[in-house]
């Protein structure tokens, strides 16, 4: 008789038996970032923008992402978000709403009406702004920022001031304006900054004052303004081959997995020169109500996963006191190594969460209601994505039978009948099929 080995059936099988027992909180969760995990760097009734903590602040697990930064844009609807520059590249994605987007250039300008999908790299150091052209509907834009300067850290560059920020014009001298403009300095700070050179006292004493300087950031516009900037814009496109400089949308390309329980496109590195030199991918998940999508990892990737709309509920599986081991001698991590026991991390999703997987942690994601999801790929080259159920890609079914006899405590025959028992791949129905025969009140949504 085959001797059965006992670590992988931990291993692998130790989700059902110890993480039912080992469960962690929303507030244990280091994966886990609610929506109001974010700063307000600024906002006023056209609109704000918020900051996601740094990854790396949470826990030492995401060292790796401590160059990385979410940020989200929200304005109503005719609204600008005025000229500025970054020291960070920017990876710009529309969550809702349409949006006008012009990226200057020394000799000319690119303007790109934007919706739903559609997704732009901005080159650190590119000047752009961005209006809402919808006459109800809110826009609402991620952005996935790494700094060029300092790690997980950038600053953005204004050139009209505004109450948080200067103009940076502001930083030369008198002397250094009027030869570049050619032009006294009064007319200078006329045209440029004379409501910026307003005192201190001035603008606290003002209240008036002080509401215009904070709408510097996001401005109402008329209907005609935003038809005079969208005169000789490109509409979005949805081509099948993506440009260096041009937006491209996340369902160019049809899903690489579908079924009438959700849908999964992604665009990688490998097929788009914006994300090469990034090497990120980009993903959009659609999960219908009642389903799931089936347990899996990613080889190398590290996935920042944003709730875009809709509710669920992720399973993430890690190593039971990961994050605390990292503070152990390596003697005592030896010794835990040992004995390894796996961690569930379960958190209820929301619009506007982040859940962070780190490569080669298994998870599953259960849709409550129509759950949309976006994903930013980190070390996306080569990732290879592994699923662990279902009919197709399924890891497990390629192991060969002989391993399957030592490997888990059923026979290889039992084992496969088991990995039958799905005929769905990539997504399926969240409740089993013997409970949905067994019970009169489970209603499929499908």
């Amino acid at each position: 008789m085959a001797i059965k080995a006992r670590f992988p059936l931990l291993v692998l099988l130790g989700i059902v038996f110890l993480a039912s027992v080992c469960a962690k909180s929303d507030k244990e969760n280091p994966f886990f970032f609610k929506s109001n995990n974010c700063q307000t760097l600024f906002e006023n009734e056209n609109g704000h923008v918020r900051l996601l903590q740094r990854f790396d602040k949470r826990s030492q697990l995401f060292e790796n992402l401590q160059n990385y930064r979410l940020m989200e844009y929200n304005s109503k609807p005719h609204t600008l978000f005025l000229p500025q520059h970054n020291d960070a590249d920017f990876i710009l994605v529309v969550l809702r709403g349409r949006a006008i987007l012009t990226v200057l250039n020394p000799n000319d300008r690119n303007t790109f009406k934007l919706e739903r999908g559609d997704t732009i790299k901005l080159p650190a150091g590119t000047i752009a702004y961005l209006a809402n052209r919808d006459d109800n509907e809110d826009l609402r834009v991620l952005d996935l920022a790494i700094p060029v300067n300092r790690p997980g850290q950038f600053q953005s560059f204004s050139l009209s001031g505004n109450e948080n920020q200067q103009s940076y014009f502001q930083g030369f001298s008198k002397k250094i304006l009027e030869a570049s403009f050619n032009s006294d300095y009064e007319e200078i700070e006329r045209v440029l900054l004379e409501e910026q050179e307003q005192k201190p006292e001035q603008r606290r004493g003002h209240k008036g004052r002080q509401q215009s300087q904070e709408t510097d950031v996001i401005v109402k516009i008329s209907r005609e303004q935003i038809e005079e900037l969208s005169k000789n814009a490109k509409s979005n496109c949805k081509k099948s081959v993506s440009s260096e400089s041009e937006p491209f949308n996340l369902r160019s390309r049809s899903p690489i997995y579908s079924n009438r329980f959700g849908n999964f496109f992604e665009i990688t590195p490998e097929k788009n020169p914006q994300l090469k030199d990034l090497d990120i991918f980009v993903n959009s998940v659609e999960i219908k109500e009642g389903s799931l999508l089936l347990p899996h990892f990613n080889s190398r990737a590290t996935v920042i996963l944003v709730v875009n709309e809709g509710k669920g509920e992720v399973e993430l599986v890690g190593l039971r006191n990961e994050n605390e081991q990292e503070n152990k001698k390596e003697d005592e991590e030896e010794e835990e190594d040992r004995n390894v026991q796996v961690q569930r991390f379960q958190s209820k999703l929301s619009s506007g969460d982040v859940v962070v997987i780190p490569a080669s942690h298994p998870f599953s994601i259960n849709a409550s209601s129509d759950l949309f999801l976006l994903g930013f790929g980190i070390n996306a080259q080569n990732n290879q994505r592994n699923f662990l159920a279902g009919e197709e890609d399924n890891v497990i079914s390629q192991i060969q039978r002989p391993v399957k006899e030592v490997a888990f405590p059923g026979s290889a025959e039992e084992v496969d009948r088991l990995l039958k028992n799905q005929r769905q791949s990539h997504f399926a129905n969240a409740q089993p099929q013997q409970k949905r025969k067994g019970s009169q009140r489970i209603r499929s949504p499908f």
